[in-house]
Parts: C-alpha cells; structure tokens; sequence
C-alpha cells in the first residue's frame, strides 16, 4: 500500500517514498526474523510456563532508555492481561534506576524465575550471568550469553525494538496455552485430551493430547506465524492509509520543536510504555539525529498517584497539560481505544492552551476520532490491543525519522 500524497510537492513525494521504503524494511526484517524465531520462541512460552507453575517470575532486565520501556511494556503484559481469560502473571521490571540491574537483583532472584534483558549494556549482562548461577531460566534479544537468545535481523534500533516488542508479545499470550495441558509441565501428570468444541480452528493446540509436547509446540509455532503476519498487515494498512497524515503530523512538529517547544507524551498501561518510549527516542535519539525537548506525562509515579487519589484518574494527564504545556508545544497521545477518558481530557485541554496534537489509536479511531479532538489521528484498524501496539510502535518511529527529514 503507497503512503501516496497524489501531486504533491517534491518534498511531500520524497517523504511518502521514504515511508513506503521504511515499511518495505519493517517488513523484510520481520519475516526473517519469525522464521527463524517461530520455534525457539515456542519452546521459550512451555520452559516458561513450567516456571510460572512452579511459582515463579518474570524479571526484565534493562539499563538503556529505549529499553527500559520494553521491560517495564511485559511487566505490565503479565500483570493486567488485557485479553479476556489469560491469567495474571507476576512480572517485576528492573529498570536501573539508582542502582544496576545486577545490583537490584541479587536480593530478588529465586531459581525458579524467569530473568530476561533487553539491552546488551555490561551491568545488564552481569546479572543475566547472576540468574543462571542462581538456576534461573533466562532469556535476552541481544547476544549476552543466555539460554534462549532471539536476536532480530536489523541493525536499525528502531526496527529492532519493534520487532522485540511483538515477540514478548507473543511470549505473553502464548505461555498460557500450556496452562491448558499441564500434563506437559514438568512435575505435572497428564489429563485427559482437552475438547476445544467451536475453538478448535482458532486453537487447534487445545484438542492435543497432554503427552503430545510437540504437537503443542508446533502448533504453537505456528500460531507466532500467523499472528508475526497479523502485526506486518496491520503495519503496512497503518503506514498506507495514513502516510500522508504522519507526513503532516511531521512537519507540524518539527516546527514546534525548532521553535523551542517541547512534545508531551502519554498513554495508559502498555501505551504508556509506547509514550515513554517516544520521550527517550526524542531525548536521546539513535542515528545520530538531534535531541529534542520532550516530557513523559506517564512517568511520574507521584504525580500520577496524587492526582488519582485526590481528584480522579481522569485528571491525571489533563492536569499535567495544565502545568507543562505552553502555546507552541504539542501533545502525543497513545490510545489503543481512543477512548480513554484522561486521554480525552488531556487533548481537550492542550487544544485549548495552543498544543499541536497527535494520537495514535485503534480500533477506528473511537471517541478522539469521531469528536475530531486531535489535529492528526493515525489509526490502527484492528480490535486486537497488541497487534495495535506493535503497530502504532512502527508508527511512530516512522515519524520520528520523518520529523528529523521535515522542514
């Protein structure tokens, strides 16, 4: 699909080129990449699912920026399952923060957990070294000695980052087939064969018999596939229907920013990840592109908790637009309904105090498309909320790049 702009300028036709040849990119690198990940990434869902019976956790691991979000975005995955009868899991995030993630998890780790980095920095290393002396199953998208590595095919930190984002993704929704055949967790005898009844060709794992590992397994396989081929056409619809809008978006904020705004971000849950994300992309970018002022609305915990508590969740980004935002920045909202209520609120607002304002949204745009509440909305056509994400996390890094090529 061609992000087209008709007869556009020069310009404008440079940078639909430019979109189609990033989605080209994304593309190529995520077919390589589940290809050959597909297997071990199903074999990595039963070995963690036999931790999590036996009472285990989920550590994230991470040192850099960027990463940071990512293992602060699967601990919220395992904790708030937002797909209808997944189970929560526990998942603590190590992120650095005053002391190194070694440092933090010494004191936490027991040898039934789970440990998995995503960065290849040494402190973060060191630890993943620490849980496996310790007996830990560990895990890491970046060679650093653990026993399941799944490194993407991109040297672009950009690219690779999506690419992680829809494996651990994948991991979350998927370790929970096991729970369905606990036969096939160690320690654990098998039951009967389970009746899938209507479900069966949506999960075809669940008629398997509980002695049949690789059957389960390559169904398992084949479910990352077809959902790895989700996330690549919901990216593709993202990027075509709506290159010309992110073109816009681009250039709007590009002139905020070279005339000293700064960009608010924010999101709830995993979105706030994807806002966090987008805040450490701006302030400290890979490529060598310039830094620019931004500031994460979902970051600060007391902020956030006293607003909450003291007048309501739905106050709790409009507030901070009332406090940061000047006439001349701009607002980045992440919503996978666009619906949220505080999301709302905060639009309303920043529209009022002169903020450009962009969302990311699924679904078909809800109540912040509809009521036309931002002056560019990229949305995501799908009700799935990871498939959004990883959709919407392309999305912006797409314009990212286009605002450092806008002018």
């Amino acid at each position: 699909m061609r992000a087209s702009l008709g007869g556009a300028p020069p310009r404008q036709a440079h940078l639909a080129r430019r979109v189609e040849e990033l989605l080209s990119e994304r593309t190529r690198a995520s077919e390589r990449f589940f290809a050959a990940a597909a297997d071990p990434l199903a074999r990595l869902c039963h070995r963690a699912a036999e931790r999590f019976a036996r009472g285990g956790r989920l550590i994230a691991l991470a040192q850099t920026p960027q990463a940071r979000s990512d293992a602060r975005h699967i601990a919220v995955e395992f904790v708030h399952p937002v797909i209808v009868g997944k189970r929560a899991l526990p998942a603590i995030a190590l992120t650095g923060e005053g002391r190194t993630p070694g440092e933090r998890i010494e004191p936490l780790i027991e040898p039934r957990d789970i440990v998995i980095a995503f960065d290849s920095e040494r402190e973060t290393a060191a630890a993943i070294r620490a849980a496996a002396r310790r007996g830990c199953l560990t895990g890491a998208f970046e060679k650093l000695g653990a026993e399941w590595e799944l490194e993407p095919p991109s040297r672009d930190p950009l690219v690779r980052q999506e690419l992680v984002e829809v494996a651990y993704h994948l991991l979350w929704e998927l370790v929970h087939v096991f729970f369905e055949h606990r036969g096939l967790l160690a320690g654990r005898d098998p039951g009967t064969v389970h009746e899938a009844g209507a479900a069966s060709f949506l999960y075809p794992f669940l008629g398997e018999q509980e002695r049949d590992l690789e059957g389960v397994i390559a169904d398992v396989r084949r479910s990352i596939v077809i959902k790895a081929g989700e996330t690549d056409a919901l990216r593709a619809q993202t990027l075509g229907e709506c290159g010309a809008e992110l073109i816009a978006a681009a250039t709007a904020l590009r002139a905020r920013l070279d005339d000293g705004g700064a960009l608010l971000a924010l999101g709830n849950g995993g979105s706030a990840t994807d806002a966090m994300d987008a805040v450490c992309d701006l302030l400290a970018p890979p490529h060598g592109w310039a830094a620019r002022s931004a500031i994460d609305l979902s970051e600060d915990s007391a902020i956030l908790t006293a607003l909450a508590n003291d007048i309501g969740v739905e106050a709790i980004f409009r507030r901070q637009v009332i406090a940061y935002g000047r006439q001349g920045d701009a607002l980045l909202a992440f919503s996978t309904s666009g619906g949220s209520a505080n999301v709302l609120e905060a639009l309303v607002e920043a529209r009022g105090r002169g903020l450009a304002t962009v969302a990311m949204t699924g679904y078909d745009g809800g109540a912040i498309a509809r009521q036309g509440l931002a002056d560019h909305v990229i949305i995501t056509r799908s009700q799935s909320i990871p498939r959004i994400q990883e959709a919407q996390a392309s999305a912006w890094h797409v314009l990212r790049e286009l605002i450092e090529l806008a002018r």
